[in-house]
C-alpha cells in the first residue's frame, strides 16, 4: 500500500449536495477497491489560474489515501468519465509528506508557520 494524494477540482456549477455526492462516490470507490482513506478537505469554491472549459472558479477536493500501486490508474478512468471533473491530479507522497500532514492536520507545529508579530 501507498499513500497518495488527490486533488480534484470540479466544476462549480454544482449544488453543496451535488459536491458531497461526488466526493461521496469517489471515497466510496477507494474503500471499495482496496484503498484506505486517511483524511478528506473540502476546500470549497476557489479561483482558477486560467479558465478551464470557460470556467473561471472551481470546487476543490483534496485527499489523501492509501492505496496499491495499481489502483490509481482505475480511479483516474473514473474521474475522466465524470463530466463533473474539471481536472485532478495524483501526488505520492513519502514517509516525510506523510508525517509532516500528521503533524499538520494534528495542530502540532511543523517548523513552517509565519512569525506572528506581537
Amino acid at each position: 500500500m501507498n499513500n497518495y494524494e488527490l486533488m480534484v477540482i470540479f466544476t462549480p456549477v454544482l449544488s453543496e449536495d451535488d459536491f458531497k455526492a461526488a466526493q461521496k462516490k469517489f471515497t466510496a470507490y477507494i474503500t471499495e477497491n482496496g484503498g484506505q482513506m486517511v483524511h478528506t478537505n473540502p476546500w470549497g469554491l476557489k479561483s482558477l489560474a486560467y479558465p478551464i472549459q470557460k470556467k473561471t472558479t472551481g470546487l476543490y477536493w483534496v485527499l489523501e489515501y492509501n492505496a496499491p500501486s495499481t489502483f490509481n490508474e482505475q480511479l483516474k478512468i473514473q474521474l475522466l468519465r465524470d463530466e463533473n471533473v474539471l481536472r485532478h491530479m495524483f501526488t505520492a507522497l513519502d514517509k516525510y509528506a506523510v508525517e509532516y500532514n500528521g503533524r499538520k492536520r494534528s495542530g502540532v507545529p511543523t517548523g513552517v508557520e509565519k512569525a506572528v508579530e506581537g
